[in-house]
């Protein structure tokens, strides 16, 4: 029996048109498993650097958080120093109305001071000894001598009420002294206490436009993270397509490489029936030279 070949025409066509077409798949999927290498590099450098940055991050935080617990800890000490401070205003002004109201205790008489009224007494004396005055001006410094003398007595048997007012009154102003420098002592420590609060509030925006700028690139990492996942989960769905396509193609093939088995199985000379392996290889075989030539021939 002369041989026939086994596929048509329009078989062999196709066979051949699948065999170029699982050569372009597979050009196209080393080209895009290369692709998809590259992009989870990048991915895992991108992921390097964002783990970089979230611990650069980390440090002005926490150097924020310790500016800002000092800022606050220096705003309470302003209230209180505030409220320190009205005390002692209060305090200041109560000591200055006791001052007054212990000034006005004091009798008018009070004030007169033994050693300048007996100095007064002297001069008088001395003029009237040593000039001639007039009878009405020696009359009249007869008198004032004569007061003078009353108003020594007087002063005399008051020394000791005089120097204890005195006393108080030199603790009455030492307590008004004293009550004004810590109003002005308070007033100052408040006034560099807001001054320092001031400065951490300073060194914590300093912080926080360091921190934000941290950030901002820390965000600019993950977006550009993501946009590589994207790519990489477009190729690999490209991947899994060309394969599934690939693998749709190798089945068609073999079921054509066994439907020649087949027919080289049915159309092999009863005489020469080979076995079972036999026709199996030989079957192969000449899928093999249709792999190269496009044609199966029969009885060869």
């Amino acid at each position: 029996m002369a041989p026939r070949p086994v596929l048509s025409d329009d078989e062999v066509d196709a066979e051949r048109e699948q065999r170029n077409r699982l050569r372009a798949l597979d050009a196209r999927l080393r080209s895009l498993d290369a692709k998809r290498a590259g992009l989870i590099a990048d991915m895992r450098k991108l992921s390097v650097e964002q783990k970089h940055l979230y611990d650069r991050r980390q440090a002005p935080q926490d150097e924020v958080q310790r500016l800002y617990d000092e800022h606050g800890a220096l705003g309470q000490r302003i209230a209180a120093l505030r409220g320190e401070r009205d005390a002692a205003r209060r305090g200041l002004e109560g000591a200055v109305v006791a001052l007054r109201e212990l000034k006005l205790t004091f009798a008018p008489g009070e004030r007169l001071r033994p050693d300048a009224i007996r100095r007064e007494i002297a001069t008088l004396e001395h003029r009237q000894q040593t000039r001639a005055l007039p009878l009405d001006e020696e009359n009249a410094l007869i008198a004032h001598l004569r007061q003078l003398h009353k108003d020594l007595k007087t002063a005399e048997a008051q020394t000791a009420v005089v120097a204890t007012h005195e006393q108080q009154r030199k603790e009455a102003e030492a307590k008004v002294v004293a009550a004004r420098a810590e109003v002005e002592r308070l007033s100052k420590e408040g006034v560099e206490t807001r001054a320092r609060r001031d400065v951490k509030m300073q060194e914590v925006r300093a912080k926080l436009v360091a921190a934000g700028g941290l950030v901002a690139e820390l965000r600019a990492k993950g977006k550009a993270r993501s946009e590589v996942m994207t790519q990489v989960d477009a190729v690999s769905r490209e991947i899994m397509e060309l394969e599934g396509e690939g693998r749709r193609i190798l089945g068609e093939m073999r079921a054509r490489r066994d439907e020649a088995r087949k027919t080289v199985r049915a159309y092999a000379p009863d005489r020469r029936r080979p076995s079972t392996s036999t026709v199996d290889s030989t079957a192969d075989a000449q899928l093999q030279e249709l792999l190269k030539r496009g044609k199966i021939t029969l009885g060869g």
